[in-house]
């Protein structure tokens, strides 16, 4: 089963397109609903409003109006809760202190990976959010075990390899458990093609990712296919 039944809501903070363009494009293949702000002002504003409800900020210190610790501090006012990680190229000590020391929840120096970000926004979150509501690392369907963090799986205790795509598939489809989910959403959002073109591709890799998780994938009792829309993932 899950550990997460929900979508987070991440609100980006950054000037540069190209990071924020990244950044959106990596936190949501990986689940997250993102919102962005190029601004302090704007990022502000959006922390006040009531429904958006953020569930983490990445916040990048060097904005063009104001930094991120003036926004910080200013959220602090109308006592923003979500947890806050700073996002910056300022690896000096005081910087780190004084981002820290006006409450955020962690100090990410650029150049950073993927894979560090992503394992540090999943621990802050599991710091803060309510048990039920802790990211997805370990998910069970049937007899297969799935690790999205360390991109392990097992039958039994038997490992079942699976490549990084066919990972990001399943996470995809998981996410949106119960939904049907069309064959150009996973184009978009997990090939990240968005062309509207016509593709088997889809269809071969669903079909090699049942051949490992479905006790019969003739007859498929969790990746349901909705005929001429897509497929639906099901407990």
């Amino acid at each position: 089963m899950p550990t997460t039944p929900d979508t987070y809501r991440m609100l980006i903070v950054d000037d540069d397109p190209d990071v924020g363009d990244a950044l959106q494009d990596f936190f949501e293949l990986h689940g997250f609903d993102i919102t962005r702000a190029t601004d302090g002002t704007s990022a502000l504003r959006l922390m006040q409003a009531e429904d958006h409800g953020f569930d983490v900020v990445m916040l990048d210190v060097t904005l063009p109006d104001k930094s991120g610790f003036d926004v910080l501090e200013e959220a602090q006012e109308f006592a923003f809760d979500a947890p806050v990680l700073m996002l910056t190229g300022r690896g000096e000590t005081e910087n780190v202190l004084k981002g820290l020391g006006l409450g955020a929840d962690d100090y990410i120096v650029k150049p950073f990976s993927d894979d560090e970000l992503l394992a540090r926004v999943r621990a802050v979150l599991a710091r803060t959010q309510p048990p039920d509501r802790t990211p997805m690392e370990v998910y069970t369907v049937g007899d297969v075990a799935i690790n999205f963090s360390t991109h392990e799986a097992t039958r039994n205790g038997e490992p079942i390899a699976f490549t990084a795509l066919e990972y990001d598939i399943l996470r995809y489809l998981i996410l949106h458990r119960g939904k049907t989910v069309t064959r150009r959403q996973l184009l978009t959002d997990v090939w990240g093609i968005e062309q509207d073109i016509v593709t088997r591709t889809i269809d071969r890799h669903m079909a090699s990712v049942r051949k490992k998780i479905e006790p019969d994938p003739t007859a498929p009792a969790y990746i349901e296919t909705v005929y001429g829309i897509g497929y639906r993932f099901k407990d």
